[in-house]
C-alpha cells in the first residue's frame, strides 16, 4: 500500500509540472531517492534492492565469523556466487543470508553488516539483496577485461587460480551473470567496493576503478546517477594500518568518478596483521557503508 500511495504521489507531482518549456525540471522537482524510483530501468521487484559487493580479502571475507553473526532475517538475501554443497546453494539463486557470503569457505565481511543495518532502518516492505564477488590479492586489474589475461600471467598464485576458477575462469563476467540475474528479481541501487591493497600505492588507480566501474554500468543498463559507488578506505592510520598511505588515493577518487562516495575506515579495528579488518573492525565498516547508502536512498 505503501508503494502504491508513493508512485500515486510522484505521478500527481509529474502532472502538475505541466510538462511545458517553463515548467521545473524533472531534477528540481523530485527528490534524488524519488528520481531513482521514478528511473529505474530494471525489471524486477522494486521491493528487493540489490547491491554490488565487489574487491579483494577484506570484501572477501577473511575475518572470523562468530555467533553473533549467524542470526539470519528473511528480508536480507544473498545470491550465491558459486555452487556450495556444504552450505546448500546453487549459484544464481538467492538464499537467507548467513556467512559466508562469498564463497564456501571464506569469512566474515563489511557486507554482512552492510546488509543487517540496511535491512534494519529500511522499510519493513524492503528486502536486501547481495551479489558478492571477491578474491583475496586481487588487483583491480582483475575486473578488467582489456587487462585481466596479462594480470593473472604476471601476478596470479595458485590460490587466486583457484578462486578464479571457482568463479568460472571470469571473475568480472561471473559478476555481471549474477547481477543480471538478481536484476530479474529485485532493483541494482549501488555497488560497494572494497579494494587497493594489491594497487598499494598506484595513482592510476581512480582511472582503473573508473574504467571497471562505467563497464558495469554500461553491461547492465545502469545510470551512474542512479548506481552510486561507495568505496572503502583500507585500515586506518589510527588503527596503524600497514597500507593506510593508499587512502589518499581512495579518497581521491570522486574527484574521477562524481558518484562515488568514500568510506571512512577510522575506528574500525585492525585484525593483527594490520591489513584486514578484525570481525569488530569488519561490523563497523560495513555499518559505515549502511549509513552513507541509506543517506543517498533518502532514509537518514
Amino acid at each position: 500500500m505503501k508503494t502504491k500511495v508513493l508512485f500515486t504521489g510522484l505521478f500527481l507531482m509529474l502532472l502538475a509540472c505541466n510538462l511545458s518549456d517553463d515548467s521545473q525540471s524533472f531534477n528540481s522537482v523530485f527528490t534524488a531517492s524519488q528520481r531513482m524510483l521514478l528511473s529505474d530501468n530494471s525489471t524486477g521487484d522494486s521491493q528487493l534492492y540489490v547491491f554490488l559487493c565487489l574487491g579483494q580479502s577484506n570484501m572477501e571475507g577473511v575475518a572470523k565469523i562468530e555467533s553473533q553473526d549467524k542470526h539470519p532475517d528473511s528480508r536480507f538475501k544473498i545470491m550465491a556466487g558459486v555452487d556450495c554443497q556444504d552450505l546448500g546453494r546453487q549459484k544464481g539463486k538467492w538464499y537467507t543470508a548467513v556467512p559466508p557470503l562469498c564463497r564456501c569457505s571464506t569469512g566474515l565481511s563489511p557486507a554482512d553488516y552492510f546488509g543487517k543495518k540496511m535491512i534494519e532502518r529500511l522499510p519493513e516492505n524492503i528486502k536486501v539483496g547481495l551479489v558478492v564477488v571477491a578474491i583475496k590479492g586481487v588487483g583491480i586489474e582483475l575486473f578488467d577485461n582489456d587487462k585481466v589475461a596479462d594480470y593473472i600471467v604476471h601476478n596470479a598464485n595458485d590460490e587466486m587460480l583457484n578462486a578464479i576458477d571457482d568463479y568460472g575462469g571470469d571473475v568480472y563476467g561471473r559478476l555481471v551473470e549474477l547481477a543480471k540475474i538478481a536484476k530479474q528479481s529485485g532493483k541494482i541501487k549501488g555497488i560497494l567496493l572494497h579494494q587497493g591493497e594489491s594497487n598499494n600505492g598506484d595513482r592510476e588507480w581512480p582511472n582503473k576503478v573508473n574504467t571497471v566501474y562505467n563497464n558495469l554500468l554500461k553491461d547492465l543498463n545502469l545510470t551512474p546517477e542512479e548506481t552510486p559507488l561507495l568505496a572503502g578506505e583500507l585500515v586506518h592510520a589510527e588503527e596503524r594500518g600497514l597500507m593506510s598511505d593508499m587512502n589518499t588515493i581512495i579518497d581521491s577518487l570522486p574527484l574521477t568518478i562524481p558518484t562515488a562516495y568514500i568510506i571512512d575506515s577510522r575506528g574500525c579495528p585492525a585484525a593483527t596483521d594490520r591489513i584486514h579488518f578484525s570481525s569488530e573492525g569488519c561490523r563497523k565498516l560495513g555499518e559505515k557503508y549502511a549509513d552513507k547508502m541509506l543517506e543517498l536512498l533518502g532514509y537518514n
